[in-house]
């Protein structure tokens, strides 16, 4: 179950957390990974790491902001039967303290890049007879998080975003789903609490765990195998769903 022996998938932003641990598990399931990344450092040690385990993977330094650029990368790629829509950056603040050109950046990467994606996948999906797509949305699309204006804002987008693909592309054979982790225990988190919690880490780290219902935060191989699921053959009755992997976030009040 749940082979994608020498399908060729494209993911985003996989050179560290969860675009890394969907890298390093869909590999490991047989497809043919092609990591898109602006972190070159990251993304050849996630390349390593699948090779040395003999799986096949290679990088491609690209801005997903950057429409050619993603339209000539996917080009020189070709065969694309699976797209993970996985590169975002975050921000913090709320509607009148977020500046208009953090607001602009935010939406180029989370929005703007998965468009830049999608334009260039699908016409390659199309004719080969199909595909998966599989975006990166957020519980912030489905409940209101304090401070997070911009970010949630593009993650309502990726949700909606969703439903129009899988709409469209019905009878293209080209399923569109998204995922809606909580907070996922990466660098970035660590990363995020070293800068602005300097004095304190270890205290918020525990509070951030805890928000979830649950009592932790979750793990990005958890994410990677919610993902594996919905891109692999056995998923091919589900298109159009969001899929929360939240620890309880969203529908159990504690």
């Amino acid at each position: 179950m749940f082979s994608l022996k020498n399908k060729s998938a494209i993911i985003t932003g996989g050179g560290s957390g969860i675009g890394k641990a969907i890298a390093v598990l869909f590999a490991q399931r047989g497809a043919i990974v092609h990591i898109i990344e602006m972190d070159t450092e990251a993304a050849s040690a996630t390349v390593n790491e699948i090779q040395q385990s003999g799986g096949k993977a290679s990088y491609h330094k690209c801005d997903v902001s950057k429409q050619a650029q993603v339209v000539e990368i996917f080009n020189s790629i070709g065969q694309v039967d699976i797209l993970v829509n996985n590169a975002g950056i975050a921000h913090i603040g709320s509607a009148d303290t977020t500046a208009e050109a953090d607001f602009d950046r935010v939406m180029n990467v989370n929005v703007k890049g998965a468009y830049n994606c999608l334009f260039a996948a699908i016409p390659l999906m199309k004719t080969k007879g199909g595909g998966v797509i599989l975006n990166t949305a957020s519980i912030a699309a489905s409940v209101g998080l304090v401070d997070r204006f911009a970010y949630s804002t593009s993650k309502g987008a990726i949700f909606a975003m969703t439903l129009s693909v899988a709409r469209d592309y019905l009878h293209d054979n080209i399923r569109c789903n998204s995922i809606s982790p909580a907070r996922i225990h990466t660098p970035f988190v660590d990363g995020f609490i070293a800068k602005n919690y300097p004095d304190n880490q270890e205290e918020i780290f525990d509070k951030l765990s805890k928000s979830q219902p649950i009592g932790r935060m979750g793990k990005p191989e958890e994410v990677a195998a919610l993902a594996l699921y919905l891109c692999s053959e056995e998923a091919g009755f589900i298109t159009g769903c969001d899929y929360p992997i939240d620890g309880g976030f969203i529908k159990i009040n504690t």
